[in-house]
């Protein structure tokens, strides 16, 4: 084997990787710089270019498909998917993007493979309707997780607040502006729905209806409570600022018990595909001389159906609820 040949790919990785080097002492660098001017939230910053808080309210529902009433039109499963993941994406646009992505599978499937129409309907649906499903979904996981995360710090906030004299909308205000994305934007909104006539209740059950994590319910129903009935607010939010820090905690300690069989199913999912393409590229012949046969395709399909099963299969067992 002729190794000069190479040589000039060898430098290309080289220079690359030297690249991302680079890139990343100059993030260190100005990292401290990044970080403190977007401690602010999305709000906070919209608002500090001017934009009257009205319009900043009534922009930060439309581009989530929020009516300007405050009515989130949570009637189907997908709406409220799409709103709880907090992107910019209203239902229409994502049964566009479905329906766009489904016809750029149906189209490359039928230009490979060159297969009947029946038969590529059932992936077309599979990659063009669970793969944008999945992604938002992932999205709307890791924004809970990081909600969850920046709650008791809010909680503190607010009861350092309540115990200095402030009502419970300045409280809120106040750790709207001190708290980043999602959390900051969120309780932001709330108050700016308050302060434009919305019902105190009202306002809060809507953060938790945007967001769907359960211990922010426990925190709406106590501030509800008080609202109405009255009584210290700030000693029961203490006391659930305490109990979400537990359950966070809790809540990692399983993450990492259960990454082992993340890493599994991740290894038993991506191993055959690489190996696949391993053996295509090393030996053509490998699969060229069987791709023609009629019974290939079904098999093909029947192995991809049974790894989803197993995969399915492997992420209930590791996903634990606490």
């Amino acid at each position: 084997m002729n190794l000069q040949a190479y040589y000039p790919y060898f430098l290309y990785v080289l220079a690359a990787v030297t690249a991302v080097f680079l890139a990343e002492g100059l993030y260190l660098l100005f990292a401290g710089t990044v970080d403190r001017r977007m401690t602010r939230n999305r709000r906070m910053r919209a608002m500090a270019d001017g934009i009257s808080t009205e319009q900043v309210l009534l922009e930060l529902k439309r581009e989530r498909g929020i009516s300007a009433d405050g009515e989130l039109r949570l009637d189907n499963r997908l709406r409220r998917l799409l709103v709880q993941s907090g992107l910019r994406l209203t239902l229409l646009r994502f049964i566009f993007l479905v329906l766009l992505l489904g016809a750029a599978i149906y189209g490359g499937l039928f230009v490979l493979t060159r297969l009947g129409p029946l038969l590529l309907l059932l992936p077309t649906i599979i990659g063009g309707l669970g793969i944008p499903y999945l992604v938002v979904r992932t999205i709307r996981t890791r924004r809970q997780f990081k909600f969850v995360e920046q709650l008791p710090d809010a909680l503190d906030v607010i009861v350092r607040s309540l115990r200095s004299g402030h009502p419970v909308p300045v409280a809120m205000a106040l750790a709207s502006r001190e708290m980043p994305d999602p959390l900051g934007t969120e309780f932001g909104i709330a108050v700016d729905e308050m302060t434009y006539g919305l019902e105190a209740e009202q306002a809060l059950a809507n953060i938790y209806q945007r967001c769907g994590v359960p211990e922010l319910g426990l925190v709406v129903t106590a501030m509800s409570l008080q609202t109405a009935t009255g009584g210290n607010l700030s000693v029961i939010l203490s006391n659930l600022a305490k109990t979400v820090r537990d359950r966070f905690a809790l809540g990692r300690k399983v993450r990492a018990l259960s990454a082992e069989g993340k890493i599994s199913a991740w290894g038993m999912t991506i191993l055959p595909i690489v190996l696949a393409l391993y053996i295509n590229l090393v030996n053509p012949r490998y699969y060229g001389d069987v791709w023609t046969d009629p019974i290939f395709i079904p098999i093909m399909f029947a192995v991809i159906f049974w790894s989803l099963v197993g995969d399915f299969i492997m992420f209930k067992m590791i996903n634990f609820k606490y």
